[in-house]
């Protein structure tokens, strides 16, 4: 089985603070895996590694690969691995029309340019994807108009225009309503039964789908603990993530963190 991600040894610094000392992480193809970690814990800087706006320092024997290879061609790599993340909604273009976010992701542009051409194919499928979603009619709204889940779906449809083999989700129902968050849920499973593999890295232990079969806990830029979702997922392990007493419920085959007892 191909690895989606395999990141070995990297030493990974923001500004003056190391995040990552020797840091290592194996994602395998088809392994829907949940990173699960309080703020502070390095999601934001995995993040940025994945998406090729960090490099760890320098070494013989460390290294970031996606899908086997450490050098990628951006317009080859786009469809394969589709990031969604929340730093791409603060900074997308307010702008931007309902159905250029989603064009937009030919390219890899925050909204679509004069110079950019699209085919008839390409802007049927656009109009597929917003169906799909449930958007067809915000094809034309601007984005800063839309609400937050609105602008989750146009940003993941941005990201499925290019069909990729894997998505990296990150938090993504945070600031969403209940009907919102279900509805932002749903669509995942869906990508799941399509056959795409799902990352997701989050601190929100209800957005994990019981799809996930894995999940890796990561604490001050290190793995707490590593592996099967109902082992990994356990009062005692949660409660140790994030410093405070936690019960865990399930149901559904969704987890929810209630405060537990000192």
């Amino acid at each position: 089985m191909q690895n989606v991600i395999e990141i070995k040894n990297a030493t990974v610094y923001r500004g003056q603070t190391r995040v990552f000392k020797h840091f290592s992480l194996v994602v395998p193809q088809g392994v829907h895996t949940a990173i699960l970690g309080p703020n502070g814990a390095g999601k934001s800087t995995l993040l940025k590694l994945l998406s090729r706006e960090l490099y760890p320092v320098h070494g013989a024997d460390s290294y970031i690969r996606i899908l086997g290879q450490e050098n990628w061609n951006v317009w080859e790599l786009r469809s394969h691995f589709g990031m969604i993340s929340h730093d791409l909604q603060q900074q997308y273009l307010g702008t931007a029309r309902g159905v250029n976010v989603i064009l937009s992701g030919y390219y890899s542009s925050i909204d679509t340019a004069w110079h950019h051409a699209f085919s008839h194919q390409d802007k049927e499928r656009a109009n597929q994807i917003m169906a799909t979603l449930g958007v067809t009619t915000l094809k034309d709204r601007i984005f800063a108009e839309m609400s937050t889940g609105e602008q989750r779906r146009f940003l993941l449809g941005r990201a499925l225009i290019n069909d990729p083999d894997t998505l990296v989700l990150d938090e993504p129902t945070s600031g969403l309503d209940l009907k919102a968050c279900f509805q932002y849920l749903a669509i995942i499973r869906s990508l799941i039964r399509e056959g795409r593999t799902i990352i997701l890295v989050t601190h929100h232990i209800h957005e994990i789908p019981p799809e996930v079969a894995r999940v890796v806990l990561l604490k001050d830029g290190a793995i707490l603990a590593d592996g099967e979702k109902r082992e990994i997922l356990t009062d005692r392990n949660l409660s140790t993530l994030f410093d405070t007493p936690i019960i865990l419920l399930q149901a559904n085959g969704f987890y929810q963190a209630t405060p537990g007892t000192e």
